[in-house]
């Protein structure tokens, strides 16, 4: 009848508690945005996210440049250390799914109270022919233990899978690390350039202006200008040799800049000075944006925190269930060690096993689960997010290049316009049918439109760049 009773209650607590596990939903989902099937004018499914960095950038010392970041960068060293840890994990979860066994060799001595149980029983006891116990008992023991828990539930399994989306999004992560490297170095690269190209501008525009400067002050001793038109002609030297300084101090940036993603201390950057006007590619192939999926990885490693993450959740409900534990243990035992390796009489070895059930801490189970849960839905959400900043990139991207094409063609006419404006400027002068104003404004107007000139074609350099990272390109 009691073992009937102790049955019941025994059935009736597992039900319970399967009961309270299933109530725990491991399948979720979230609304999902369609992605678009193309780019705005773009139906080739070719994309230049293919091409390595090495035949994207033709510019041996650019490549040199990006070459030396990708072997001493931090930022890259600290994410290859991410892989490292990340595959120690995985080290790790696979050992916990094997048995745990150990050597143990150890030794103590234990006394009884006499008037206890053991130590009455002790007394009269002969623990070898003629000897009875003695009342310091040593104990020694050598051998092994071990300890095994069984994944029935595929809690462990679950958690080892988790380690393993970690551990490639870790090395997606690198890859991006990379990507955003070789962009950096290459955005930088052609602001030097154009940085370069500026202070030349200026300063041919310095030499042109102390000749202006020289000229009048000529006129003035000859009575044909006054002592304003110096002062300003005198002005807007100064004002150009303020610009000069100014574009120094930021090609001395930008080269720091560099040579902190390269990993090294401030020196002199070599570049190509005369390649910032050189053709660039009219025509950019993005594919279609499902591609980027594929491409970009910061998209896959979204992907791979989802995994881990859903992982995550069924290890998390798998708590919930109970453990079976075994553990064993088989060595030589002895109060002597002349006895030790007496076999078979030494010999001793235990088995046991565990049934463990959660049933106090069950508010802290369910809390770990709601994080695992919350965090699912955090990656799901992350992933979503990657992908519409991933195609939101490329499209303004491709605006871009296409409107900087006719910004610069644009410029090109301005700047040509506004030097022969200078040209004539000067000669008007010369015969008195032009003030000096007029020349001043003309060649103010004439370098800040070549300023401008440098700096559209700087951006549409840029956005070469730009649109080869947005597209997934550069880590390859």
């Amino acid at each position: 009848m009691k073992t009937r009773i102790y049955y019941c209650l025994s059935i009736s607590f597992l039900l319970i508690l399967f009961s309270g596990c299933t109530a725990l939903n491991t399948d979720l989902s979230i609304p999902e945005k369609e992605m678009p099937a193309s780019f705005q004018n773009q139906k080739n499914s070719a994309t230049i996210a293919s091409i390595n960095w090495r035949q994207y950038f033709t510019d041996t010392l650019l490549l040199k440049l990006i070459d030396t970041a990708i072997s001493n960068n931090m930022d890259l060293q600290i994410a290859l250390q991410r892989i490292e840890m990340s595959r120690s994990s995985v080290k790790l979860a696979n050992g916990a799914l094997l048995p745990q066994v150990s050597l143990n060799v150890g030794g103590g001595v234990r006394k009884f109270g006499l008037y206890t149980m053991d130590g009455a029983g002790n007394a009269t006891t002969e623990i070898t022919p003629g000897q009875t116990v003695p009342v310091n008992l040593p104990d020694i023991y050598f051998g092994l233990q071990s300890s095994w828990e069984i994944d029935v539930w595929g809690k462990l399994r679950s958690q080892r899978k988790s380690a393993v989306s970690q551990y490639l999004s870790s090395i997606e992560g690198t890859n991006f690390v990379i990507s955003t490297l070789v962009a950096d170095v290459a955005i930088f690269y052609n602001e030097l350039l154009a940085s370069d190209n500026e202070l030349e501008i200026i300063r041919q525009t310095i030499q042109k202006q102390q000749e202006a400067l020289a000229v009048i002050k000529l006129q003035k001793d000859a009575g044909r200008a006054n002592e304003l038109a110096v002062q300003q002609f005198n002005a807007q030297l100064l004002n150009t040799q303020v610009l000069e300084k100014n574009v120094l101090q930021q090609i001395t940036e930008i080269e720091n800049k560099i040579n902190f993603l390269l990993g090294r201390y401030p020196q002199p950057v070599q570049r190509a000075k005369n390649i910032i006007f050189k053709e660039l590619p009219q025509q950019i192939s993005a594919g279609f944006p499902s591609q980027l999926l594929v491409n970009r990885p910061d998209i896959r490693e979204a992907e791979f925190q989802i995994e881990a993450s859903k992982f995550n959740l069924k290890a998390a409900k798998a708590a919930f269930y109970p453990n079976f534990n075994i553990t064993a243990s088989f060595g030589f035992q002895a109060f002597n060690p002349e006895f030790l390796f007496s076999s078979p009489a030494s010999i001793a070895y235990s088995v046991m096993g565990t049934l463990v059930a959660p049933i106090i801490n069950r508010n802290a189970l369910k809390a770990r689960f709601s994080t695992a849960k919350a965090n699912q839905l955090t990656a799901m959400y992350n992933y979503q997010k990657t992908v519409l900043n991933a195609y939101v990139e490329v499209a303004n991207q491709l605006s871009n290049i296409q409107n900087l094409q006719q910004i610069t063609a644009l410029k090109k006419q301005q700047s040509e316009v506004l030097q022969q404006s200078v040209t004539t400027a000067n000669e008007l002068y010369k015969y008195a049918r032009a003030s000096y104003l007029e020349v001043l404004i003309a060649q103010q107007n004439a370098l800040q439109s070549n300023l401008e000139l440098i700096n559209v074609t700087k951006q549409q350099r840029l956005s070469t760049i730009i649109i080869y990272k947005a597209l997934g390109g550069g880590w390859r």
